[in-house]
């Protein structure tokens, strides 16, 4: 049985690159599903913060409600950044070619330090 041809002959197509580096399954896949059900627990505490507006409830409560929901999601990004070290760095220290494995080791290094910046800022 033959492979079909999956390519796109069409001039305007767009060019899909897949980074297949990211492709792999990520460090947070067996928690998946705990990170999903906290993100939609947070989704929630945000329509009910939209709610609150909406009602023309007291700022501080309002404000109140704001600082759990954030201190969530750091909570849940506190978590994505472990699963990152524990997965992604230390994949890259099991680099078996030396040269390569100091690179990958910088890159995600550099990619959970640029993470935290964002999350500090």
């Amino acid at each position: 049985m033959s492979t079909p041809d999956l390519s796109i002959s069409h001039p305007n197509a767009p060019i899909i690159e897949v980074d297949l580096e990211h492709a792999a399954p990520h460090g947070y896949t067996s928690n998946k599903d705990a990170y999903l059900k906290r993100l939609k627990r947070i989704e929630g505490q945000v329509r009910g913060i939209a709610r609150m507006v909406e009602d023309d409830k007291y700022c501080i409560d309002i404000l109140t409600q704001i600082a759990a929901a954030t201190k969530a999601l750091h909570a849940v990004s506190l978590g994505l950044v472990e699963e990152h070290i524990g997965h992604c760095v230390v994949g890259a220290a099991s680099e078996p070619n030396p040269e390569t494995r100091a690179e990958q080791i910088d890159a995600k290094v550099k990619e959970a330090t640029d993470a935290i910046g964002r999350l500090l800022r």
